[in-house]
Order: C-alpha cells, then structure tokens, then sequence
C-alpha cells in the first residue's frame, strides 16, 4: 500500500495508544518517515524499525517545550525539507469532579492537550506555508462535542482543539496555500488511557454505545490515514466522529 507514498509526517504521542497505531499504518502506506514524539523513551526505541525503506523514527520532545519544537523542526527541514503530514494526537487526562479539581490538574491538561497543539502547528505549519501544502489532524474527543462528569479540564481542551481546527482551516488556506487542517473526534477507545476506567463505568459507557463495544486505536488510525492521505484532498475544517455511535 503507498497511500503516503514518500510523504514524510510527524504524530506527537506516537509511542503507544492511538498514536502507537497511526504510525504504524503511515509506515505501511508507504510514508517516507514517520517521527514519533512521546516523552516514554523506552517505547520509542521499541517502535523505531526500517521497512522497505520506510523509516520509524522516535523523538523524545514534550510538546509544551517550545525550544524543543523548533529545533526538531529545524532538524527535519534541514535533512527533508519539508512535514507533509502533522497529526497531534498527545493527551494527558486529569479527571475530578468541578469543585474538586486543582488548579495543577486544570494546567497540567490544558497545557498539553491544548497548548501543545498550538505549539506544534505554529512551528510545523510555518515549514508547511513555505512549501505550500500539508495536512494536519488534530485529535479530539467526543467529550469535546457533548461534555463529560468529571472531565471539565478534558472537554475544555478537547473543544478548544475543535475551535483551533476551524480557524487554522481558513487561516492557512489563505493566498492559495493548499494546507488542509481537520480534527477527529474519538469516543471510547482501547487504550492505556481507558483501562483505568471503573467496571461498573464501563458498563454504563457500553449500554450508550450504538455497536456495543470500544473502538480499537487502528479504527481511529484509519480515520486519520484518510485525512492524510490525498483522498480527503477537498476535506478541510471538518471534525470526524469516530465513536460507534456513541449517545452520552
């Protein structure tokens, strides 16, 4: 398969979950390089192989690390001269009841989920404008679109991922750039994240699933292979439910 023939992306908390699998499958379809960023080292020396010619490479960055950003940017113009493809899938939760939450739970959140989006695209996106194209996939959540008990700083950030997707569409398709941004909005997926969750919860999140079950991370992976891909060429800010028609 060669859906990102020589295409070279970047998946930010690329070393496991979801992120895990969206590199995989760029690095199936054909991707040039894929740099997955994660803080977990150990994971990323794990995940880095050649195939084909095909090249997963792990890159310890933290996204709130603006200095980091740049020099890795830096680093992949200078050998490449260009990322195709940005995916922002890192997250952290922190969940508590409104007058439960502390403040360091509300920052640490909204410094990931939402800053470091913003981080990584202006440096990314700013490589993307001298080329004059790429695609960006922003990965949000279902809490985002219907809210969630428990999870005030999650759907906060999660939504203002969304909001970001709809402005950064128009903004960087502006005087003819061919920069398309759109978001994917997952429901309940298998992964380290969600383990943690309560049985007696689970139960109670599957009843309101229309197929009955999570979602597996290559389910969401596909998605995004979709709005990397060229085939979703005239799909810009839009937001993608991938839930099994969850009903919160």
């Amino acid at each position: 398969m060669d859906r990102l023939k020589d295409k070279v992306c970047v998946v930010t908390g690329g070393a496991r979950g979801i992120g895990k699998s969206i590199v995989e499958k760029f690095s199936k379809e054909g991707a040039k390089v894929v740099f997955a960023l994660d803080m977990n080292n150990e994971l990323l020396h794990q995940l880095e192989q050649e195939q084909n010619g095909n090249v997963i490479r792990g890159y310890l960055l933290d996204v709130t690390n603006r200095e980091g950003i740049q020099k890795f940017v830096e680093e992949v113009k200078k050998e490449f001269g260009r990322i195709d493809v940005l995916v922002n899938n890192a997250g952290i939760t922190r969940d508590g009841l409104l007058q439960k939450m502390t403040e360091d739970d509300w920052d640490k959140v909204i410094n990931i989920n939402l800053k470091g989006v913003f981080n990584m695209t202006q440096f990314v996106s700013t490589l993307m404008l001298e080329n004059g194209k790429g695609s960006i996939i922003n990965i949000s959540s279902i809490v985002a679109e219907r809210g969630n008990v428990g999870q005030t700083n999650y759907a906060a950030s999660k939504g203002g991922v969304i909001s970001m997707t709809y402005t950064w569409a128009k903004e960087l398709a502006r005087k003819g750039a061919n920069i398309r941004v759109n978001a994917i909005a997952p429901g309940f997926i298998k992964t380290p994240m969600t383990e943690a969750i309560p049985e007696k919860v689970m139960q109670n999140i599957l009843s309101q699933i229309t197929l009955k079950r999570m979602g597996e991370p290559e389910e969401v992976a596909n998605a995004v292979l979709f709005l990397a891909s060229d085939e979703s060429s005239y799909i810009t800010g839009h937001v993608l439910d991938v839930n099994g028609g969850t009903i919160l």
